[in-house]
């Protein structure tokens, strides 16, 4: 049988667990924030839609022109450095071979003075030619301070010597990587011809198809989804690149535009976040890998959302399922749904 004491505890814990059991049940379910819905862009006439279809491709091609030529600016500071790097190295063996010429003069100084006056310099020939033990210990002072010297004279030999075979193996691979990226340069710049052309190509393709738009059809993609809404952006940086993008509103697209007067869709956020001190990649597939990944349940306005896989195309939230972005030629930069071909989204941060 349980005695007083323990039963009145047991009773105790009964009541406790049961005044958080009826607290637990009481509160609602802690649930996630919903992801913004994706929405199908609209289509609009057939002859529209043919014009989108058109001008989507050429917005990619004019992506890939962009990340080709960022590509090449890169191997062009690789080349730059690795030149700078060979004309160091040059400098670095020329002064070693000066010194190696001038410590190697000194050694052989020290070598040829094994006997001076006829007596051969050591201990033991001090001490049998010596006339007193003053005369004695003044030699072996004087045998010390040239053995100091001849030891200073083979360290610095050596170092020099070093120094020669370092700054001539720098040399050789500054020069091998400078080759590699001139090699790289020349490819990177026939690449970006071929592109071109196939890019000023769709331009005409759509140029053609834009003389079949309608009225209706103008005045669809001059659109610019409303006025620009209030939108509290979670930084400074964040509120500063939204406001600037939301003041481009009706701007047009141009291929290669980064702003003030026109954009395209990577200039449209170059142009933004460049207002608040952070600067993007110039193309839409490097900008979606700048910064943090958000999943979409977690988008905060100013963050930066990117389309298709690659990625060609990129916008800025703006909150409520919404973004900003320079759409494609003869369209404007307007307001639209988070749409349906989304990627992902990234984070910039200073």
């Amino acid at each position: 049988m349980q005695s007083q004491p323990i039963r009145r505890v047991m009773s105790g814990v009964l009541a406790a667990a049961s005044v958080i059991t009826l607290v637990t049940v009481g509160l609602p379910a802690a649930t996630a924030a919903p992801a913004p819905v994706l929405q199908a862009p609209p289509t609009g006439s057939e002859a529209l839609a043919k014009y989108r279809e058109l001008a989507a491709q050429a917005e990619k091609l004019n992506e890939d022109f962009l990340k080709a030529q960022a590509d090449l600016d890169a191997k062009q500071g690789e080349l730059d450095k690795a030149t700078g790097d060979v004309t160091a190295a040059k400098d670095q063996g020329a002064k070693a071979s000066e010194d190696r010429k001038k410590f190697q003069t000194e050694v052989d100084k020290f070598a040829g003075a094994s006997f001076t006056g006829g007596v051969q310099l050591n201990k033991l020939s001090a001490l049998l030619s010596g006339t007193s033990t003053r005369d004695f210990l003044d030699r072996s002072s004087a045998l010390e301070v040239l053995a100091t010297g001849k030891n200073a004279a083979m360290d610095n030999l050596t170092g020099a010597v070093r120094q020669a075979d370092d700054a001539a193996a720098k040399a050789t691979d500054a020069a091998r990587r400078a080759q590699e990226a001139r090699d790289a340069a020349a490819k990177l710049t026939e690449d970006i011809k071929a592109k071109q052309k196939t890019l000023d190509e769709q331009i005409e393709q759509v140029k053609a198809a834009d003389r079949n738009l309608s009225a209706a059809d103008r005045a669809a993609q001059r659109d610019t989804g409303g006025k620009a809404p209030v939108v509290k952006a979670p930084t400074a940086a964040a509120q500063t690149a939204v406001d600037a993008a939301l003041s481009r509103l009706g701007k047009p697209y141009v291929w290669g535009a980064t702003g003030p007067d026109s954009f395209d869709c990577s200039g449209l956020l170059l142009w933004s976040y460049k207002k608040a001190g952070i600067t993007l990649p110039r193309n839409s597939a490097a900008q979606a890998q700048f910064g943090t990944p958000v999943p979409r349940d977690q988008l905060q306005p100013g963050d930066l959302v990117a389309y298709y896989s690659p990625v060609s195309h990129i916008g800025m939230y703006l909150g409520d399922g919404k973004m900003v972005h320079a759409p494609t030629s003869g369209d404007v930069v307007k307001i639209s749904p988070l749409q349906s071909q989304y990627a992902g989204a990234t984070r910039p941060t200073a």
